[in-house]
């Protein structure tokens, strides 16, 4: 059974995270966290290491406030859903009790009542790499497994996800908007195998057993 539960306060929703797999820790299990290893992952959830704090860092300020705009606009270019926000909170599930899901946004496809989730991601480009992370048709794969790990929290049906992409040239600033759409049922293979590695993870924390380090691949 899936269950939400609020937190009057920012502070009591992080709290509240602690122990738990979230949609950013995903990755890190799987080794395709650019920001944090598996082996960081573990010692923070043993309780070893301190996560870093990056609150205060001019990206994730700007995420942060741009999110509830960007939102609001894909509302208005999508009418046939209805986009809603719970605020801090958190999805559970009775069947993966070391996860938990804390979304951007959820979403009802009008016409069928089916249930969807909003992902929201700004990123600045800052050289070719960068850039070639969002050429093409497919989500940079650290993002592709945040929104994996949230189908398997919530068994919702699909995933709508909206980057906007900034690139600052001779100083003008130039948005790229791009909208990205993932079905259920085309990835089940995929979440099955995020799931059989979270549980592999998990057990890791419990027994104190620090997994081999995931190096990304060349």
């Amino acid at each position: 059974m899936v269950t939400r539960k609020s937190f009057p306060t920012k502070e009591l929703w992080l709290e509240a995270r602690k122990g738990k797999i979230g949609g950013s820790d995903a990755a890190a299990v799987l080794g395709l966290n650019p920001y944090k290893t598996n082996e960081e992952l573990w010692k923070e959830m043993v309780g070893i290491k301190e996560p870093i704090d990056i609150s205060d860092k001019p990206y994730v300020i700007y995420g942060t406030k741009a999110e509830e705009h960007i939102r609001a606009i894909f509302a208005l270019d999508h009418p046939e859903y209805k986009v809603e926000y719970f605020g801090d909170n958190m999805l559970l599930n009775d069947k993966y009790p070391f996860a938990h899901a804390s979304l951007d946004g959820e979403l009802t496809e009008i016409e069928t009542g089916r249930k969807g989730i909003f992902e929201c991601k700004t990123s600045e480009l800052f050289g070719s790499m960068h850039k070639e992370k969002w050429d093409g048709e497919h989500i940079p794969d650290n993002y592709y497994i945040q929104v994996l790990h949230y189908l398997m929290v919530t068994e919702y049906e699909f995933v709508e996800l909206r980057a906007q992409i900034k690139s600052v040239w001779n100083q003008r600033i130039r948005l790229i908007t791009k909208d990205y759409h993932i079905e259920r049922e085309d990835v089940t293979e995929d979440i099955e195998i995020l799931k059989k590695e979270e549980y592999e993870f998990i057990k890791s924390v419990k027994q104190r057993k620090q997994p081999a380090l995931i190096l990304p691949e060349i």
